[in-house]
């Protein structure tokens, strides 16, 4: 791949998960493509140092400008996050809540791709996310209180590209299931290849010197097999129920890895105490 072709693919994928607008000459330079899109998938981790850098720039924002209370971490949680799910239109919550809805609603499964697909969110879908997005603030808070907002910042970017990883993993292992017209992985049905993994693995790496500039190394890789735990279970779940990944799964798969992240490195943090 030319390294102008992976610039574009890697446009490619932010204008996809994210609202930055890639408009007018640049995205008739960028182009369109199924093939384009499947090759933008070895470019998630990269959205994912736009979308953690963003989302932690606010967070340091919001810790800076709001008065020292304890509330105040609170406050900059909610922020930082709903500017997170703002900046990527909550692409992956809505597939962990089509997921939740799918596995938690049927057995069967071709009766959960069917929920699956329905656009309404259930009760194990809100259920879900509710618990989801209390989680990420309850983590961040307690990150801020044992390790200071810095800490949170890293935390956000390294979790935010970590969990954009592990999805190329459920995309190489397994098939794509369901009906590929109207999905949302449609471009995706076709396994990605091994180079596309190793680009997105090669996206990731910088993060590493950068979290262990600021975080113990213990804490790091506790984190790092939070976010691994957290992703293999999505993808046991994934393997077990559906046979295959659906698109929802694939969000599914980011999200409770970023949590898994968050958990581990509070946890790696306490021991580290």
């Amino acid at each position: 791949m030319s390294e102008r072709g992976g610039v574009r693919h890697f446009l490619l994928a932010l204008q996809f998960f994210t609202r930055i607008p890639v408009t007018g000459r640049l995205a008739a330079w960028v182009g369109y493509s199924p093939a384009m899109l499947r090759a933008s998938a070895a470019h998630f981790p990269g959205v994912g140092w736009v979308v953690g850098a963003l989302v932690a720039l606010v967070w340091l924002g919001a810790v800076r400008a709001l008065p020292a209370q304890p509330a105040a971490l609170w406050v900059a949680a909610v922020f930082s996050t709903a500017f997170g799910l703002w900046l990527t239109g909550a692409f992956h919550e809505d597939g962990l809540a089509d997921t939740a809805d799918g596995l938690g609603g049927s057995v069967d499964r071709e009766r959960a791709l069917a929920i699956m697909k329905d656009s309404r969110i259930g009760t194990y879908g809100a259920a879900t996310l509710v618990l989801a997005l209390l989680a990420k603030l309850a983590l961040l808070v307690l990150l801020a209180q044992a390790g200071g907002a810095l800490r949170v910042a890293v935390a956000l970017l390294a979790a935010h590209v970590t969990s954009r990883l592990l999805p190329l993993f459920v995309i190489r292992t397994l098939d794509h299931v369901g009906e590929s017209d109207g999905s949302k992985s449609k471009p995706l049905a076709d396994r990605i290849a091994n180079g596309a993994v190793v680009v997105g693995v090669l996206w990731w790496l910088p993060v590493v010197p950068l979290a262990l500039s600021l975080l113990p190394d213990g804490a790091w890789a506790v984190a790092l097999l939070g976010a691994a735990l957290g992703g293999g279970l999505v993808w046991r779940l994934l393997q077990r129920r559906l046979q295959g990944f659906t698109g929802d799964g694939l969000g599914a798969t980011q999200q409770v890895a970023e949590i898994g992240f968050y958990l581990g490195l509070v946890l790696g943090l306490g021991a580290a105490a």
